[in-house]
């Protein structure tokens, strides 16, 4: 979203000319930060956090970059960014510098950090440089172009065929291992996917790298050769973690690369909370014989076993495990607080925990065992997708929820789910027809015929008179269906309590990988 912060346009330390090899421009007020952070800084931190600004602008700039059909030919550079598309170097830094300063400021803020982390441990680096993959891999280049896989034998049009039919597919893959340098991999990640004409979200922390992307199937196959081969990655890496399906670049408005404290946004430091002790992994299998065996059980509210959704409320909504226990939480930060409020419920328990993929059990399986209630802590590798892919009709009814334009895959014919306004079996999601709202709502045609569109009567009430009246620019956003939500709720017993009933669901974009 654009950021409304005001330019400051007399302090000196806000303007700055940018010298990179896309960036030549002027400009003030990349960012805003507060007169407290001003105030703290000496002249060596002054220079570090100009060199920061203008590495995050650069850096931003560079991920709204598209390529054209006839980049292999040529060197003219177009950029996409809040559904606009700008021709010219001037107009987009200009764009960036006026509408995204919040996120500048935050990329800035991530670098400074790694800055910091980068300098206190420069000693103990230097003394590793011969055990560091990378500083072995790459003595000669540091450049990123080094590690772009070669395009020239193929046509260009193989390449972008899968935008905009089923010719495409979508990857979804995280890895968890200690980056030093994730900028760099960031800077890596956003040519790479350019160069091979991918869309979609990658995040990058020192813990390690999350993506979901999506183009031609050679593109992908391409992108996939290159993340096993790469020498951080290849060791960590396998062609199984690499989840697909359907879809293609069609399927996200755009690319998005960044960089951020955690790889999925739990709301804890991964300093506190470690990748390095999760739960106990589960094949599909291996995890199918442990449901099967939980259901079978005769008294579940009974059993020792719980088996824990660590995923939103809208996305159990549409699809989940029998007999799960599905937190009716907005987000995966607040997964923590949900712990926390309701432990009691674990205590002495086996857990049997699942998510999309399997990047939330990582943390989320650590956060738990970290409490030490639970008698043992699992977790589905792969996550649901993996699961389905072996088990298409097994325990797991109803759709698959994806953070993307799709919103739902399907691989069994269930439905699990509800219109919100007249209770009809309906799974397929769509956003709230009033503008400025990003909530999520199940509405069948019959009722969609009928104009009950929004996700809420204050939200149609409010959409009605938006488009009878002036137009504004924006809104808050004040729906019903997010007022009345407890923000950790509190389960009523230690037995499986089933997800609630459907709601109008919430912001699509919220923990969508990631950016996330």
């Amino acid at each position: 979203m654009p950021s409304s912060t005001s330019p400051d346009q007399g302090d000196d330390l806000e303007t700055c000319i940018l010298r990179f090899s896309d960036l030549d421009l002027k400009y003030t007020s990349l960012i805003n930060p507060s007169s407290s952070l001003k105030a703290e800084l000496d002249g060596i931190t002054k220079k570090k956090y100009s060199f920061a600004k203008k590495k995050a602008f650069a850096l931003f700039v560079k991920t709204k970059e598209v390529p054209t059909k006839r980049s292999f030919e040529c060197k003219e550079k177009l950029w996409k960014c809040c559904q606009q598309l700008f021709t010219d170097q001037t107009s987009i830094h200009r764009h960036v510098a006026t509408q995204h300063t919040d996120e500048i400021y935050h990329q800035t803020a991530s670098i400074l950090k790694q800055l910091a982390v980068t300098s206190s441990a420069s000693k103990s680096l230097s003394s590793a440089d011969e055990k560091n993959p990378l500083k072995e891999c790459l003595p000669h280049s540091h450049e990123v172009s080094a590690w772009l896989p070669d395009i020239s034998c193929f046509n260009p049009d193989e390449l972008i065929s899968g935008q905009g039919n089923e010719e495409g597919e979508v990857l979804l893959y995280y890895c968890y291992r200690d980056l030093e340098d994730p900028q760099w991999i960031c800077a890596w990640q956003t040519a790479l996917c350019q160069h091979l004409h991918l869309t979609g979200k990658i995040r990058i922390a020192t813990e390690g790298i999350n993506g979901t992307v999506g183009g031609s199937k050679l593109a992908t196959r391409l992108y996939v050769e290159v993340m096993l081969s790469f020498p951080l990655f290849k060791d960590d890496l396998c062609k199984d973690d690499f989840k697909t399906s359907k879809g293609g670049a069609h399927c996200f408005p755009e690319l998005r690369v960044g960089v951020f404290e955690e790889i999925v946004p739990m709301g804890i430091s991964p300093k506190k909370i470690s990748y390095k002790k999760p739960g106990i992994h589960l094949s599909p299998s291996e995890f199918h014989k442990e449901v099967e065996k939980f259901l079978s059980q005769a008294n579940q509210e009974q059993s020792d076993t719980i088996l824990l959704d660590c995923r939103n409320f809208y996305e159990s909504k549409i699809g989940r495990f029998q007999g799960c226990l599905a937190p009716d939480i907005r987000k995966f930060s607040y997964f923590p607080s949900y712990v926390d409020k309701n432990l009691e419920l674990f205590r002495e328990k086996r857990v049997l925990m699942y998510c999309t993929g399997g990047i939330r059990c990582e943390r989320g399986s650590a956060y738990l065992k970290a409490k030490g209630v639970c008698k043992a802590v699992f977790q589905l590798k792969g996550g649901i997708h993996k699961y389905l892919e072996e088990f298409p009709d097994g325990f797991y009814k109803g759709k698959l929820f994806v953070f993307d334009e799709r919103y739902a895959l399907s691989y069994n014919s269930d439905v699990v789910s509800e219109c919100s306004y007249c209770g009809a079996q309906w799974d397929q999601y769509k956003l709230c027809s009033t503008l400025q709202c990003r909530q999520l709502v199940l509405t069948c045609p019959a009722c969609q015929g009928q104009g009950f569109t929004a996700c809420c009567v204050t939200c149609q009430d409010k959409g009605s008179r938006k488009a009878s009246g002036p137009m504004q620019d924006s809104f808050k956003e004040e729906c019903e269906c997010t007022a009345r939500r407890l923000r950790i709720p509190r389960e009523l017993s230690r037995h499986m309590q089933r997800p609630v009933s459907p709601e109008p669901g919430p912001d699509a974009a919220e923990d969508g990988p990631v950016l996330a």
